[in-house]
């Protein structure tokens, strides 16, 4: 299993492997920034405050047996805005990534609030209106998870619990529609079926005036793989000679940039005016360097509208013309086009 910290590029290979991030915030403090991160808030009151406090943190290892306490000295992210109005939901949002499949733990430690003592995890994150959220009450002694859709919150489920002063642990993980819930390694309830949300953001979630903190956070994952690069990988294993292979897809202000590839370090490159003409217009278009030929052609989906473009790198041979080397580049095409996909597919 690969381990990465958040502030390092994912490097994927395909095919891809189980995947883990560590959530280092100290050297988040360091770099000055709260980086990959972006500050939420649903409902009213003041603005948050989310920032990264120097020596709270208990050590990654420390035993829950004796959750009071605090070894260890490392840096932990903390909300510490204290506006009492009901109703408001501080949450703070990793945008790294979306995750689909994955295990989402933190410790945490509620400090102080008047109106509410809560700690939580959000997750399968769309935007403020809609995402799950699990989250823990010092003065309800409770454990409670809830959906909000288009803003509208769901009636909550969970136990009652004693919580100690002091640091405990909160986990969720999510395969398919299964969501299981842990409070200090322990089942919360029974695992919950739920398939509003497939896929999403993660992040750090209070309420009111209740100051959180937040330390030795850890996810491990199931990298998404979007449909695009899926269908690259099946021409790859049936053309294995096939030099070079990526699929463009347009975004806005007559852009386009490489979804799929046959080498990951391509993605997000961005393309030329072939790959945009071949996606506006249906295009093909050909060139030629030393014993390769590159083409580029539209991808449709079923109606017939150009989704994407492709762009094939093959070894030329001697004598090839242009025409040879488009109906080579056509019949890999003709494969990629018995999927089916949309537009949108190609992203999932």
């Amino acid at each position: 299993m690969r381990k990465l910290i958040i502030f390092c590029c994912l490097a994927l290979a395909w095919p891809v492997a189980a995947a883990e991030l560590d959530f280092n915030f100290g050297e988040l403090a360091a770099s000055g920034a709260l980086t990959n991160f972006h500050a939420e808030l649903l409902g009213g009151g003041g603005p948050v405050a989310w920032q990264v406090l120097p020596g709270l943190a208990p050590s990654a290892f420390a035993s829950l047996a004796n959750p009071a306490q605090n070894a260890g000295g490392g840096s932990a992210l903390a909300q510490t805005s204290q506006d009492p109005t009901d109703e408001r939901f501080p949450m703070f949002i990793y945008d790294g990534l979306k995750f689909r499949n994955f295990r989402f733990a933190t410790q945490f430690k509620i400090v102080s609030g008047v109106t509410e003592q809560m700690a939580g995890l959000v997750f399968r994150f769309q935007n403020t209106s809609n995402f799950y959220v699990v989250r823990v009450s010092g003065l309800g002694k409770n454990v409670r998870f809830y959906k909000v859709v288009n803003g509208q919150r769901s009636d909550p489920i969970g136990p009652t619990c004693e919580l100690a002063p002091g640091w405990h642990e909160l986990a969720v993980r999510c395969e398919g529609n299964q969501i299981n819930l842990w409070l200090d390694r322990r089942p919360v309830m029974p695992a919950l079926g739920d398939s509003t949300f497939d896929e999403g953001k993660i992040g750090f979630w209070t309420k009111s005036d209740a100051v959180s903190y937040f330390a030795n956070a850890t996810v491990e994952y199931t990298p998404i793989v979007p449909a695009a690069q899926t269908l690259v990988d099946t021409v790859l294993r049936q053309q294995p000679r096939i030099l070079g292979l990526r699929i463009y897809t347009r975004g806005t202000n007559d852009t386009t940039r490489v979804l799929a590839s046959k080498d990951p370090s391509e993605l997000g490159l961005p393309g030329t005016e072939a790959e945009l003409a071949a996606i506006r217009d249906g295009s093909v278009s050909f060139g030629r360097d030393s014993g390769i030929v590159l083409i580029t052609m539209p991808l449709h989906d079923r109606n017939g509208d150009f989704i994407a473009a492709v762009r094939f790198k093959l070894k030329s041979f001697l004598g090839e013309t242009e025409k040879n080397a488009v109906m080579r580049a056509m019949m890999l095409l003709k494969t990629m086009q018995e999927s089916g996909l949309s537009a949108a597919d190609l992203e999932k």
